[in-house]
């Protein structure tokens, strides 16, 4: 973390010297007063500078995509990173060779290395930043593939008049299967069971 200790006649003036040593803006760090100012007798002998501390804030979108270049490289995979900003928050995309490792057993490595990513930026964030993490387009075409398969469950539950047991999903995997099936006529859904295990059911009504 990048600091510098400085002084000068004033505060405003010790802070002033500390941002164009750091070369930054003062919304960009913290500052601590180490001393204050003092005058010397009569004004002229004696006195003390103005000490201050002026400190860095950390960037948590840097250290978070610090975090994850580092975990990718250490997995031994070839691939790049790339940011976007979206209404919903930060979405860093990974793309290159053997992604599937990186994805995992129904996005679960994945999913794993997003909350590791989300807990470095948010660690000494003053707001709350919420980062989205995907593999060469997976989150879509998993959700995609999550509709598909609460239409076909639906229309099952329809055609026998049977409650339909999906398999465990993670509580994102359960909203695209509620939403998908919201507005669908005749039936309803629900979650049952406990973490890690919580699954939905599909009930024809």
């Amino acid at each position: 973390m990048k600091k510098v200790t400085v002084s000068g006649k004033t505060v405003d003036e010790a802070v002033e010297i500390g941002l164009q040593r750091l070369e930054v803006a003062k919304d960009q760090v913290d500052i601590l007063v180490v001393e204050e100012p003092q005058k010397g007798f009569l004004g002229l002998i004696g006195g003390k500078p103005a000490v201050v501390e002026v400190k860095v804030k950390p960037d948590p979108l840097k250290e978070a995509m610090i975090f994850l270049r580092e975990t990718i490289d250490k997995m031994g995979i070839s691939a790049s990173v790339e940011k976007q900003e979206r209404p919903e928050g930060i979405y860093l995309d990974i793309s290159g060779v053997d992604i599937g490792v990186l994805i995992g057993k129904r996005g679960q490595t994945l999913d794993s290395l997003q909350y590791l990513v989300n807990l470095v930026a948010n660690r000494q964030s003053e707001s709350y930043l919420r980062i989205h993490l995907d593999a060469e387009g997976y989150r879509e075409r998993r959700r995609e593939a999550l509709e598909t398969l609460a239409q076909r469950l639906s229309n099952k539950a329809l055609r026998t008049k049977r409650e339909v047991r999906l398999e465990p999903m993670n509580a994102h995997e359960r909203k695209i299967i509620h939403t998908a099936l919201q507005n669908v006529k005749g039936v309803s859904t629900y979650s049952d069971g406990a973490e890690p295990h919580r699954r939905i059911v599909v009930v024809p009504k």
